[in-house]
């Protein structure tokens, strides 16, 4: 198969554009989809994945909130903010940043967050429905935006083989 150049830029653009009728067609009914998401600690490539998720969100015309922790954070002060955030009808996402710090177990925080707002898809509910294929709930963000790559830039998959390397829960699995 030959190379072929991804305009990842564009496809983007495109999945904005396509989520424009809904966005607007919720904010008519008074609703602006809206995104919360939590850091905790200083780590530098989170402060930017951060800020790049709160771009988005702003370009694609959705209400996006960062609330940031300290370092020394204990886990039962997140597991509680995840708790408001989960009972908060105006939070339609939650997204914890990771990693997290040592005193926090991630297990334990991203079992919290309730499927329905788990936008990184890492609820043992939304991962066993992507391994069961069913398409409802919340997928994990890398892995989908590799195939609406692929699949809008009209790279045939079916019959390719591809190698993963990696066994993290956010690129490597499912």
């Amino acid at each position: 198969m030959p190379a072929k150049i991804i305009d990842g830029t564009a496809v983007a653009r495109a999945m904005r554009a396509d989520l424009e009728p809904q966005i607007a067609e919720l904010k008519e009914r008074g609703v602006t989809p809206g995104l919360t998401v939590v850091l905790v600690g200083q780590h530098p490539a989170s402060q930017v994945y951060v800020r790049m998720k709160g771009k988005a969100c702003e370009e694609a015309g959705l209400r996006s909130d960062t609330i940031r922790l300290a370092e020394t954070t204990p886990e039962s002060e997140l597991l509680a903010l995840i708790d408001r955030l989960n009972a908060d009808p105006c939070v339609h996402g939650i997204l914890v940043q990771l990693p997290l710090p040592r005193q926090i177990s991630t297990h334990r925080v991203l079992h919290r967050i309730l499927p329905g707002k788990d936008v990184d898809g890492f609820h043992p509910e939304n991962v066993g429905k992507v391994a069961a294929g069913d398409p409802a709930g919340f997928r994990p963000a890398t892995p989908y935006g590799v195939q609406q790559l692929l699949v809008r830039s009209g790279v045939e998959t079916r019959g390719a083989h591809a190698v993963i390397v990696g066994r993290s829960n956010i690129v490597g699995r499912p």
